[in-house]
């Protein structure tokens, strides 16, 4: 699993400190765990995104397009989930579909987020939300399942816009996930931005003239 560092909570070994500050320390590895499909994909790690980045990303992809779209929807919950989605892979890591079951990657990625969310107050209220990430089962967890997979389909554009090479196999890995038509409509635009995509109207910005 390749990281910009070695996870900080190792400094903490031996010490006694706030469980917040051990939280944060946890944390942290996220902020330099890279995502490792993008580095099999070839991007270079000075442009690599994070875990940690991403999962911002989702939050606020969750917030805009809820709040634009989806008023029925918990916002808050929406932000919470997404903010926390990705916890279980301070300790599991960032396993690439293929390299483990659903099952067993699910197992692994529980323990994590057992380990850090128990040393906090509330931490059985995020373990719950993150539980109903992984069920799928609510309206929110849903929405919020494909605005994770959205967010990776935004991350391929930039890097093909920035010049890192071909990334088809993440958009098409995006459009099996979308079934929400605003989301797909941002999908489109984003196939149109792509070498060989449908050609903006001339003098209107590619999406604004629909």
């Amino acid at each position: 699993m390749e990281t910009k560092r070695d996870q900080a909570i190792r400094k903490l070994d031996g010490k006694d400190v706030l469980p917040i500050v051990r939280v944060f320390f946890e944390f942290n590895h996220l902020k330099s765990l890279y995502r490792q499909g993008w580095l099999r994909a070839g991007i270079p790690k000075a442009h690599c995104e994070t875990v940690a980045e991403h999962s911002l990303g989702v939050a606020v992809l969750a917030l805009f397009l809820a709040d634009a779209y989806f008023p029925e929807l918990d916002t808050a919950r929406l932000v919470r989930m997404g903010l926390l989605h990705d916890f279980g892979e301070i300790y599991a890591g960032d396993i690439v579909p293929g390299k483990l079951s659903l099952a067993d990657k699910h197992e692994l990625e529980r323990q994590s987020v057992e380990c850090v969310f128990g040393r906090l107050p509330n931490g059985a209220d995020y373990l719950a939300i993150w539980e109903e990430f992984e069920r799928g089962e609510t309206a929110e967890a849903r929405f919020l399942k494909e605005i994770d997979r959205l967010e990776m389909g935004l991350q391929a554009s930039v890097y093909e816009q920035e010049g890192f090479g071909d990334l088809a196999l993440f958009f098409e890995s995006t459009d099996r996930a979308l079934t929400t038509p605003e989301l797909r409509q941002i999908l489109e635009d984003l196939k149109a931005l792509r070498p060989g995509g449908a050609p903006e109207q001339p003098g209107v910005p590619n999406g604004e003239s629909r």
